[in-house]
């Protein structure tokens, strides 16, 4: 059985047991449920308009952390101008525990 789900504004398809970096999440007790499941697939298709009711995704977190660092360098020739910048992206590592269809 998977499914899909939506979270910080992207879409995984996860089955049991899965392990996977999303977006950072505040999850006090180590445990994430997703209400906002769009697919559910198995041995019957379950498609929703837009989500799927009644159907949930329950996951332990496993780690947080920051993600390797991007180096971001603009520059306007001839001009003198160069702006170097860099970014880490927060992440939250979960494991999928049960699919709730």
């Amino acid at each position: 059985m998977y499914a899909i789900i939506k979270t910080g504004g992207k879409q995984y398809r996860v089955s049991e047991g899965d392990t996977l970096r999303v977006e950072k999440l505040s999850a006090e007790d180590g445990k994430v449920k997703f209400d906002e499941v769009l697919l559910v697939g198995g041995d019957s298709l379950k498609v929703g308009a837009p989500m799927v009711d009644g159907a949930s995704v329950e996951a332990d977190v496993v780690s947080e952390g920051r993600a390797k660092k991007v180096l971001i360098f603009k520059k306007k020739r001839r001009k003198g101008y160069h702006k170097k910048q860099g970014h880490r992206q927060a992440f939250t590592e979960i494991k999928i525990t049960q699919i709730n269809a």
